[in-house]
């Protein structure tokens, strides 16, 4: 992993919101990843989780591996239902907002260059996983920073769908993240390569990814 450069600390305004988000930037500085448990605020993660605990069935897809023209379904890898957050709704206006403070801090503390956010909800039901991936690979230079939180209020081991990241390919045990509500893990997409295990219970999560911006002349890079 290549080291970052750092400035010092800065305010956004929130004492809250300032912690948090230093104590993401200092691990990514020190390991690459950060697991924050229930540390997201609860207003925030209050109104997501009611956002897609009321969300029409209809409204989720199943999700596929790959991007754009290389898009395919396959759940022998994973096994999910997703729907994108476009800031459309009263939760995913909140959510866009803090990662875009987020975003911002990072940028200043860590130099990153982040451009964009995407995100999307996520269930897993009975049974579904997502088998060991990267989430953008090497040379790529698109997804910078992988974000996932977890929606899960009576979530217990008994429940499964833990996240595990890796440390490197050799890594066969890695780092178990529990999906606990306002649970956060942030890490380099092109550094941990991570997996979700079978879930034994529904399993309700949001991930998401800050690109840079890799746009060329023939190329519109993140695709508005």
């Amino acid at each position: 992993m290549q080291p970052f450069s750092a400035s010092s600390t800065f305010s956004t305004g929130s004492g809250l919101s300032d912690s948090l988000f230093e104590s993401i930037a200092t691990d990514l500085i020190s390991k690459g990843f950060s697991v924050q448990h229930k540390a997201l605020p609860l207003e925030i993660a209050d109104i997501l989780h009611y956002h897609i605990d009321n969300m029409p069935a209809h409204k989720f897809a199943e999700a596929s591996i790959g991007r754009q023209q290389s898009q395919q379904l396959n759940d022998s890898v994973r096994r999910d239902e997703i729907v994108w957050i476009n800031g459309e709704s009263p939760a995913g206006i909140k959510w866009l907002q803090w990662t875009q403070d987020l975003q911002s801090y990072l940028n200043r503390r860590l130099f990153l260059g982040l451009f964009s956010f995407e995100s999307h909800f996520a269930h897993y039901a009975k049974g579904n996983f997502y088998k060991r991936h990267l989430d953008s690979f090497k040379g790529e230079a698109n997804r910078v920073l992988s974000l996932v939180l977890y929606l899960n209020p009576d979530w217990v081991s008994e429940d499964g769908g833990e996240l595990i990241i890796y440390q490197d390919s050799e890594d066969q045990r890695g780092v178990c993240v529990n999906p606990e509500y306002a649970t956060l893990t942030v890490f380099l997409s092109e550094e941990f390569e991570h997996e979700v295990k079978p879930t034994h219970n529904d399993r309700y999560s949001v991930a998401g990814w800050f690109r840079v911006n890799t746009s060329k002349a023939d190329k519109v890079d993140p695709p508005r």
